[in-house]
């Protein structure tokens, strides 16, 4: 009796009747196979994966990462709150009889739950996501730190967030700090959630990125055991959107990795009460000002760089690295009176010719976009930009120059230049090999990037990529369409049957830093939906550029799939390559599609054929930006199979997360396949 009435007060809280029974059994069993569970219920497994999968997704069962996974219910306990705070019109109801529910609870026997096992969970919705980091704040016993703009702030601060930090039995020997970019727009806002922090026995400590430095993604990280992070659309896209989409891991070299990155930012950044006294009264110090008018601006900028006689190093954005190579007569006077020149863009296509021309004589490094655009000059003149180059090309395009800030404050100005050049030391010189010439996707970039010597780039060994004009127009609409109507049809002879994979995919070329003893990689995602010929996969391509007997090429080192049903599949596909092949389980490999953003991390190291290579746990992240364009191309294998591949494609910016080294870097370029069709043919089709 009393647990059909625990099965009951679960359904009212929201899972459906097998939902709840599923949560039930791996309470009272402990860690449970997906099969064990299926037999137990008398139902198939194609019914429980989801189930499980559901409740996964909103926090009140866990796996493992052995394989199979072995799933575990959640304390009841901490189910109990989530769900408390994820319904709030319910609370009160439900807390009137917490005792009894917890009673009826106690005499069910239930197993301990394997909870130090590494786990990857994605966590979507408003409810949920608020209510695990509710949960976070519950379990800290030393430190909680957190990354979040004031929105989030605020947000966090309706769902009773701060109550939960301000309510907390041990708040007196927290340490509680968070990092959230400031600016005059939100500075009030801000103002209004410092003023709720009580005086007596609760310390919380705030800092804003005061230099221009991008802060990584909204993250909590809670005393090194756990750490949960969002994925985001770039400022200004999808205004309004309630789908959170988090990703949480206890992964510990992860975890490590992140909270390193988080002290990082927390040693450069500048307190924010500060900062909001700075905002208020507009002076930061007496010795530092904003020029509004944009020719006055402009003709300050000018002259000091006319009298520069040591050093100059330049952040800007993409438009702005090609203003500087048009001013190139400047910059080579500069340089031949030995002035050094560094100058810090986000590298594209666009941009990329300059970038090569730059090159011939000054320093120029590849940088994620995001940072403000800033020119310290001899260590004695400092000035920030607040909005980038416009589109317009005449000279006389100036107006980015308005409001510009302006110092020559010693102190201030070294500890810019201190933060510039670390991320000069994380970046690295541009490539003049972009993935259209590494995979042949455009021939005519490949031609023009032969003058450039990347002839020993322009392939990886093995694959042959062509594209294919005789399958008639591709267009975004087509694909799209094709994607939404699609019907899995399965494989039943891989020596006959079209294998077809509906979904997402993406591409970065990655150029580690020489201390990570990696290769030059190149990686390939494919995040396939359940339409596909083997259903749902999440599968990653690792290529390295290594030695070979013509010189440097990429060669296919790792591929890694999470689906075991797909196995013979890909090893049929990749017969004649020289590499890996790993099946791992769904936490050990993530992919992670929101907007137009595609996240993959990985929580194993994965070993790279065939030189003795270690990729440890990472994430990337690819940023699809631009216009969509409809792509086309045949793929030939040695094996004899042939890949007829369409995607509506972006170029993207790629980031690169290294936690075990403290490192966030840029890749080179990137692309995001939004929509992805692929159909595999047997050798023995024409």
């Amino acid at each position: 009796m009393s647990q059909e009435k625990v099965l009951k007060i679960l359904v009212n809280l929201g899972l459906s009747q097998l939902e709840a029974k599923v949560y039930i059994l791996l309470a009272k069993r402990g860690p449970t196979k997906a099969k064990d569970a299926a037999k137990a219920l008398n139902i198939s497994k194609q019914r429980v994966y989801p189930i499980l999968k559901n409740l996964q997704s909103k926090g009140i069962v866990d796996s493992t990462l052995e394989y199979p996974a072995r799933f575990s219910a959640v304390q009841f306990e901490k189910v109990l709150d989530s769900f408390l705070k994820a319904k709030m019109e319910q609370v009160r109801r439900i807390q009137q009889n917490r005792d009894e529910i917890l009673s009826d609870w106690q005499s069910i026997s239930i197993a301990e739950s394997d909870s130090s096992s590494a786990k990857f969970t994605v966590i979507e919705g408003r409810f949920h996501v608020y209510s695990k980091i509710q949960q976070m704040i519950q379990d800290t016993r030393e430190n909680l730190s957190f990354v979040a703009t004031v929105p989030a702030l605020a947000r966090a601060d309706q769902f009773g967030l701060f109550d939960a930090a301000f309510n907390h039995p041990l708040k007196s020997k927290i340490r509680f700090r968070f990092l959230s970019e400031l600016s005059s727009q939100n500075a009030d806002a801000m103002k209004a959630l410092l003023k709720k922090i009580p005086k007596a026995n609760f310390t919380i400590e705030g800092k804003t990125p005061d230099l221009g430095l991008k802060l990584c993604p909204r993250m909590v990280i809670r005393d090194e055991a756990e750490t949960m992070f969002f994925i985001d659309p770039k400022e200004g896209e999808f205004a309004g959107k309630q789908d959170d989409v988090c990703l949480w891991t206890n992964c510990k070299s992860l975890v490590r990795g992140f909270s390193a990155m988080f002290e990082d930012l927390w040693r450069n950044a500048m307190d924010i009460e500060k900062k909001i006294v700075e905002i208020e009264t507009g002076k930061p110090t007496p010795t530092m000002h904003i020029i509004s008018d944009a020719k006055t601006a402009h003709k300050k900028y000018r002259e000091a760089l006319q009298v520069a006689k040591e050093e100059i190093i330049v952040t800007t954005s993409s438009k702005g690295l090609v203003d500087y190579w048009k001013d190139t007569h400047l910059l080579k006077q500069l340089v031949e009176r030995g002035v050094s020149v560094k100058i810090m863009a986000p590298i594209v296509s666009e941009n990329m010719e300059a970038a090569q021309q730059l090159l011939q004589f000054c320093e120029v490094r590849h940088v994620p976009p995001g940072y403000l655009g800033t020119t310290i000059i001899d260590g004695k003149h400092l000035f920030q930009f607040k909005s980038p180059p416009p589109d317009q090309e005449k000279p006389e395009a100036i107006s980015h120059f308005e409001n510009t800030f302006h110092t020559n404050d010693i102190e201030y100005i070294e500890k810019t230049r201190n933060m510039l050049n670390n991320i000069w030391k994380t970046a690295y010189v541009p490539s003049a090999v972009t993935l259209a010439a590494i995979t042949k996707m455009n021939e005519s970039t490949v031609d023009s990037l032969s003058k450039l010597e990347t002839r020993e780039l322009n392939r990886i060994v093995g694959l042959s990529i062509n594209q294919e004009k005789s399958l008639g127009q591709l267009t975004e609409k087509t694909l799209l369409n094709k994607i939404v109507n699609a019907q899995r049809i399965p494989v039943k002879d891989l020596s006959k049957d079209i294998v077809r994979l509906y979904g997402s995919a993406g591409q970065a070329a990655i150029h580690p830093p020489d201390n990570f003893n990696l290769p030059h990689l190149l990686f390939q995602f494919l995040h396939m939906n359940k339409k596909s010929s083997f259903g749902a996969e999440d599968a990653m391509i690792i290529s390295s550029r290594l030695e070979t007997p013509t010189g440097y090429s990429y060669l296919p080192a790792v591929f890694v799939t999470d689906n075991p049903e797909a196995v013979d599949f890909w090893k049929t596909t990749f017969r004649g390559f020289p590499f890996e092949q790993i099946l791992v389980k769904k936490d050990e490999l993530l992919l992670q599609i929101q907007h137009n953003t595609l996240f993959a991390g990985w929580t194993i190291p994965i070993p790279l054929s065939p030189k003795p290579y270690i990729l440890p746990p990472s994430c990337i992240l690819i940023e699809g930006y631009g216009n969509v364009k409809a792509v086309r191309f045949i793929a030939y294998n040695p094996s004899g199979t042939w890949v007829i591949n369409e995607l509506n494609r972006f170029e993207a910016f790629v980031t690169f997360m290294h936690p075990s080294s403290k490192y966030t870097g840029p890749g080179t370029d990137g692309y995001f396949g939004r929509e992805y069709f692929s159909a595999t043919y047997p050798p023995s089709t024409s």
